[in-house]
């Protein structure tokens, strides 16, 4: 059994009873032999000869664009006293500024990490606010609660924002701030609810 294959496939039909649009002007096809310039079959022959372009010899029309890499990105920042700029990643520069940011789940780690750097920055200048960006889900109740007691047994001043929402114990941190410092965005979603624990009857 033979069967034979269509190999216009991609030619575009071009009967008298269609019609075709070009840009914003209607045309008829049966005007393609007028010596007008038909732009969709122009369009249709760029197209499908930069797609057939595979071998080396056919050169490319645009350069390769190159991607950023990935991973936490490197920002100048000018280090106080001194007039060089440096690169360093984005979160150090936040700490240099005395901003902390929770944007995860708090569990032992975590905490360990926002408490070494809390007393850091503490020992370094205990007058200047340090800053809390929360925009978290929460976390476990015994490292968020480490957390609580490091922020009121510090010497400077805790201020607290909530820049997209903090549910659980990130609101309670949120609220842990420093009166008439702790903010939320207008359009940022704060929800507390009781911690877990255990009910016997």
């Amino acid at each position: 059994m033979a069967i034979s294959l269509n190999t216009n496939l991609h030619q575009p039909s071009l009967s008298c009873g269609t019609k075709v649009y070009s840009g914003l002007k209607l045309q008829s096809p049966c005007l393609f032999a007028t010596g007008r310039p038909n732009l969709t079959a122009d369009f249709y022959t760029r197209v499908n000869k930069s797609l057939q372009c595979g071998t080396r010899s056919c050169k490319a029309t645009r350069s390769r664009v190159g991607m950023m890499p990935i991973g936490t990105p490197r920002v100048p920042y000018r280090v106080p006293g001194e007039g060089t700029w440096q690169w360093v990643d984005l979160w150090n520069a936040l700490y240099r500024e005395r901003v902390i940011f929770i944007g995860q789940h708090i569990d032992e780690e975590f905490s360990n990490q926002i408490l070494a750097t809390m007393l850091y920055l503490d020992s370094i200048d205990d007058n200047k606010r340090l800053y809390f960006y929360i925009n978290g889900p929460g976390g476990d109740l015994t490292p968020s609660l480490a957390i609580y007691d490091t922020m009121k047994s510090l010497k400077s001043p805790v201020g607290t924002h909530c820049v997209g929402y903090a549910y659980n114990l990130a609101g309670f941190l949120l609220a842990a701030g420093e009166k008439g410092n702790r903010f939320a965005m207008p359009l940022s979603r704060v929800a507390l609810q009781s911690p877990a624990g255990a009910a016997r009857g």
